[in-house]
């Protein structure tokens, strides 16, 4: 697949050479350093197929897979998004998310409120809600029993408690394909989940970072970021939808050992490989 360089966040420009999705995403990786894992597709099309099988730490990019276990179970009738389950100040964590930020709790919260936290300001307070919801190793053993054989979360002693655990590219990437194409889930809980990954609240320091406001909303994205004693790691996953609405690509992409591990901005040497790959994925849509 052909793309513009240097096209618009529309994705035009046609007195501009071409480079393929490819070559700018082995040049993006050059100049962010580090090591990259990443699975791209275009339609049926492997685009970008860079070490995807390596397991690693997803960080918040395994909310993805924690949303989509808990889905799974409301899909067999098993948990009801309506349920309510009380905030308890115990819960709370700091990080990303919201629900740190207030004075007081006691919030009782929605199964479907819960989710709508963990995916659209990947709210680390959320996670342990899940856990008090669907313990960890019923987690796994839903990810195994929908086709995921690497995606885990990290249980503990306490079945409520669990880390984030592993994952690879290439299953984050078939996660998303799948979700997006519906084969995943139902389409009431598809439509869920990809309706917050898309919603303009969300993240927009990666691909979206560069993109027109309707651009923007084509886009269904989640990232992960942390450190390490190898350096930081900056993940981003997601789909691009046509115009017409179907999934037109998705992707993967890991990034750890990197440089900058305190910079967790859009200034960041691998978010803003992700921008500007951001704007190439749009043009092939």
């Amino acid at each position: 697949m052909f793309l513009q360089r240097g096209h618009d966040v529309h994705g035009r420009n046609p007195k501009l050479p071409m480079v393929t999705l490819a070559e700018a995403y082995t040049r993006q990786k050059r100049r962010a350093g580090g090591d990259w894992h990443a699975r791209i597709t275009l339609g049926s099309t492997v685009a970008v197929e860079d070490d995807d099988e390596r397991l690693i730490k997803g960080y918040s990019i395994q909310k993805l897979a924690l949303a989509c276990a808990l889905l799974a179970k409301a899909d067999r009738g098993e948990l009801d998004p309506g349920r309510r389950v009380r905030l308890e100040t115990a819960d709370v964590i700091g990080g990303s998310g919201l629900y740190h930020l207030q004075p007081v709790h006691g919030d009782e919260l929605t199964v479907a409120g819960v989710l709508t936290a963990l995916l659209l300001v990947s709210d680390n307070t959320a996670v342990r809600l899940c856990g008090r919801l669907v313990p960890g190793p019923e987690v796994n053993e839903i990810l195994a029993s929908l086709g995921f054989a690497r995606t885990r979360v990290a249980t503990t002693a306490d079945p409520a408690r669990f880390f984030l655990g592993d994952t690879t590219a290439r299953e984050t990437h078939d996660l998303l394909a799948r979700l997006a194409a519906g084969t995943l889930l139902s389409p009431q809980s598809s439509a869920f989940m990809l309706g917050v990954l898309r919603a303009p609240a969300g993240y927009h320091d990666g691909v979206r970072r560069d993109l027109s406001g309707p651009a923007r909303a084509r886009v269904a994205t989640k990232h992960g970021a942390d450190r390490d004693t190898r350096g930081a790691a900056r993940h981003e996953a997601g789909v691009f939808f046509a115009e017409d609405g179907t999934p037109a690509v998705v992707y993967s992409l890991f990034a750890d050992g990197l440089p900058a591990a305190a910079d967790y901005g859009p200034t960041h040497p691998a978010v803003r490989a992700q921008a500007a790959l951001g704007r190439i994925m749009l043009g092939s849509c």
